[in-house]
């Protein structure tokens, strides 16, 4: 039998009661006029609890038995999950989500019909191996084209196992209103469903017309998609966010009023990697200084894996103390292709006293889980969760944010 059918969008995204995003958290002693910086270092606690384990976890409570289509959907997305984190060829994990949208469309008694005809293949968008699984996960049968899967699953590192555990969220994803291949609606569930409590949507910016970033038009028309999300009946937050380009001066790409009605900032640099050493440190200086700056994306721009690309040059020692300085998080980039900062820059980042924010960068549902390496990073550093922003509560978090706007 195939894993339960996916909580519905009512059991996950609402606002919780107490206010938009309440979420009780520790209390911090804080002065109202106090800097970003200033609060993020009284912000601190001694320890932050650990949260029950992600694995097979459904933090929303015991469901109901799945009805066939619930079942047969969950063991669509589930496949196509772990062909992403996989990071199997994009067009197979594509056809079994398409696959999931065809047989949710479709009326229970349709579907257990046509699967007891065997004539789901005459459906657009279902072939013979999609048509497999929703055969065996309808019939409650094993699925032994998603047993294999889990099977060949790489196992998550036990380096990093406790901060993995502590973390509540992931503050950079990607849909495909920009360079993403998913709607934002299944990156918000899979989040969820790996047991976080909020997830940052983080589309790109207008001037990297190659991943098709978001003109402030489209952004809003997207700022109003995520609070619909926000209008349902659960506890998940969806935060709203940019990964907004560092332009050559350190500015940002994008309206700064726009900027200021964000949850979430990161900011990266994808244009002029090979910069020289000191305008590179000019330009990300000033960028982590901006107010409205609150992560530094990636910093070295490297590529490990794939189309190869060595890390840009900058006074590494100078540009962290600058986000110490002004409480922005440096971002552990937990890309497989990335793996940013490399081990010795992180190092200077943690001696720097630097605040850290553990990102998956997942372009796809299945690559939210890749944070696990990130955290294994992390944890070969000694770096402790009171220092990673993504294992605060949500109201803590987004006070953090709200503190660096203008």
């Amino acid at each position: 039998m195939g894993p339960p059918g996916r909580a519905s969008a009512r059991d996950l995204l609402a606002t919780p009661p107490g206010g938009e995003g309440a979420v009780t958290g520790p209390s911090c002693p804080e002065s109202p006029g106090s800097s970003r910086a200033e609060r993020v270092r009284a912000r601190r606690w001694s320890s932050v609890p650990e949260r029950d384990s992600r694995a097979g976890a459904r933090p929303h409570g015991d469901r109901a038995a799945p009805s066939p289509t619930e079942a047969a959907v969950g063991v669509l997305h589930r496949v196509a999950f772990l062909l992403e984190r996989a990071q199997a060829d994009e067009h197979r994990s594509a056809a079994f989500r398409g696959a999931a949208r065809v047989v949710d469309d479709l009326p229970t008694d349709e579907l257990v019909a046509r699967v007891a005809a065997q004539t789901l293949t005459d459906l657009p968008g279902i072939g013979a191996r999609t048509a497999e699984v929703v055969t065996a996960a309808v019939r409650d049968e094993r699925v032994e084209y998603l047993d294999r899967l889990e099977r060949e699953a790489e196992p998550a590192p036990e380096v990093g196992s406790s901060l993995r555990r502590q973390l509540r969220g992931d503050l950079h994803s990607h849909t495909d209103a920009s360079d993403g291949r998913t709607p934002l609606r299944d990156m918000v569930l899979a989040a969820a469903e790996l047991g976080h409590e909020y997830l940052a949507i983080t589309d790109h910016s207008p001037r990297l017309t190659v991943a098709n970033g978001l003109s402030p038009a489209r952004l809003r028309t997207q700022l109003s998609q995520i609070a619909g999300l926000r209008a349902g009946g659960g506890p998940f937050r969806v935060l709203s966010g940019i990964e907004v380009d560092i332009l050559d001066d350190g500015s940002l790409d994008q309206d700064v009023e726009l900027l200021d009605e964000l949850d979430v900032v990161v900011a990266s640099v994808h244009s002029k990697l090979r910069m020289d050493r000191p305008a590179m440190t000019r330009r990300l200086v000033a960028a982590v200084s901006d107010p409205r700056v609150d992560v530094l994306g990636h910093c070295t721009g490297r590529q490990i894996t794939g189309k190869l690309r060595p890390p840009s040059e900058f006074d590494a020692v100078a540009v962290f103390e600058a986000c110490a300085e002004h409480g922005t998080a440096v971002e552990i980039n937990s890309r497989p292709d990335r793996l940013d900062p490399p081990h010795a820059l992180l190092e200077l980042a943690v001696a720097a006293g630097c605040v850290f924010s553990i990102d998956s960068d997942a372009h796809a549902p299945g690559q939210l889980d890749w944070q696990v390496a990130g955290c294994a990073r992390a944890a070969e550093h000694g770096l402790q969760a009171d220092r990673v922003v993504d294992t605060w509560p949500v109201e803590q978090l987004l006070d953090w944010t709200r503190t660096g706007s203008t």
